[in-house]
């Protein structure tokens, strides 16, 4: 990975931890020379990522994986942070809905 992609990578998960965010959602982050979250993740899904951990209650838990593909590497860090939060709302979305049902 190069010097400036983790150095936008490194600006990217300090704005994304900066941010208003459900604080019963877990962020991992698996993007080494950047960070590792000391849980790590899951390592298979391939290359740099972003792993989002919701408890819904004590059995039920979901994962989603925000691959950081190349073409989100080209965008500025505070896009790449809007993408991640906008990402983990829509995901938060989806958790209700399957909860709750549709209204």
């Amino acid at each position: 990975m190069l010097l400036e992609q983790k150095q936008k990578l490194q600006t990217m998960v300090e704005l994304v931890d900066k941010m208003t965010i459900d604080p019963d959602v877990e962020i991992n982050y698996f993007i080494p020379g950047v960070i590792v979250t000391a849980d790590g993740g899951n390592r298979e899904v391939g290359g740099p990522f972003v792993e989002f951990n919701v408890a819904t209650d004590e059995t039920h838990m979901h994962t989603q994986h925000i691959t950081l593909r190349q073409e989100y590497l080209e965008k500025s860090p505070e896009d790449l942070a809007n993408l991640i939060t906008f990402s983990l709302e829509q995901f938060m979305g989806e958790i209700e809905s399957r909860q709750y049902g549709a209204q």
